[in-house]
């Protein structure tokens, strides 16, 4: 019951913010949603340092700060091109910290995994905000969350029911090739919905769903980006694996932490992003 609460709760507020909120809201919750599962990072990263016999020195404020940054570069007065020098600039300055003060043997590894978790948890967050101000800005949020959302739910229950061949057991015993194809099965389902709504929508005047690309090019991206999801979640699960935890926090009552809930949407948002850039490159038309 639990579960099922947290997620209506999430879900309610994140479509709220999707189709009310302003860029300065929707760009402040991804800033938060980061920070918190920036926290988690820095926690994971420690206890798997620690499995090694290590410790880590990934200051918490150097986190928070370049998490910051990273969203504070997408906001209207800055070029979109402006977050890569950012990102580089705080990771040399994490280097130069832990050059000056960790054990040697522990800057490289520091470094990495420092700038790793901007890379994996900031920069994809940040997509959020920038997906939201396209001209079809709103269609393509929706559109994302509701694939991710989508699989991630008939994964779980079909996968539960019929289940019986393990997809990647050393990274994830639960999860089974019957739940996979049946997640992939859900995007589609529910792309097709967002569709259907859309067209509805538009025939009295509204076009905030609206989806000028044909019909199998959004059906095979609902596809793509399952894939990317269902990809994030077993990348978390091996992350996890190796620290030797669960989840990665208790943030969310009956769903563990902040990173086990966005974990699909942290490789594809990125994958969103980069099907939009190839689609403009190649003047395959708007989505």
């Amino acid at each position: 019951m639990k579960r099922i609460l947290t997620a209506a709760v999430l879900i309610l507020a994140v479509f709220a913010l999707i189709f009310f909120g302003k860029l300065w809201m929707i760009t402040l919750f991804a800033a938060l949603v980061a920070e918190l599962a920036g926290f988690e990072y820095l926690k994971l990263a420690a206890v798997g340092a620690e499995t090694h016999g290590a410790t880590l020195r990934i200051p918490g404020w150097w986190m928070a700060l370049g998490t910051a940054l990273a969203f504070v570069v997408t906001l209207p007065n800055f070029p979109v091109e402006a977050q890569l020098p950012v990102l580089s600039a705080v990771a040399l300055a994490l280097f130069a910290w832990n050059g000056f003060r960790a054990p040697l043997i522990q800057v490289l590894p520091d470094t990495a995994q420092g700038l790793f978790g901007l890379i994996w948890i900031a920069y994809p967050l940040t997509l959020i905000p920038l997906l939201w101000k396209q001209e079809d800005g709103i269609a393509l949020v929706v559109f994302l969350m509701v694939c991710v959302w989508a699989g991630d739910i008939a994964a779980l229950y079909i996968g539960r029911a019929f289940g019986k061949h393990k997809l990647a057991p050393r990274l994830s015993p639960g999860k089974t090739w019957e739940g996979s194809v049946a997640s992939i099965a859900g995007s589609i389902a529910a792309a097709g919905l967002v569709i259907w709504v859309g067209d509805l929508l538009t025939e009295r005047g509204n076009l905030i769903l609206h989806i000028t690309e044909p019909l199998w090019q959004t059906l095979l991206l609902a596809a793509i980006l399952n894939i990317a999801a269902q990809a994030g979640d077993l990348l978390e699960s091996a992350v996890k694996r190796g620290a030797g935890v669960k989840d990665s926090g208790t943030m969310l009552p009956g769903h563990g932490g902040i990173l086990d809930r966005i974990d699909a949407l942290l490789v594809a948002a990125p994958v969103l992003w980069y099907a939009l850039l190839i689609k403009d490159y190649f003047g395959l038309g708007r989505f």
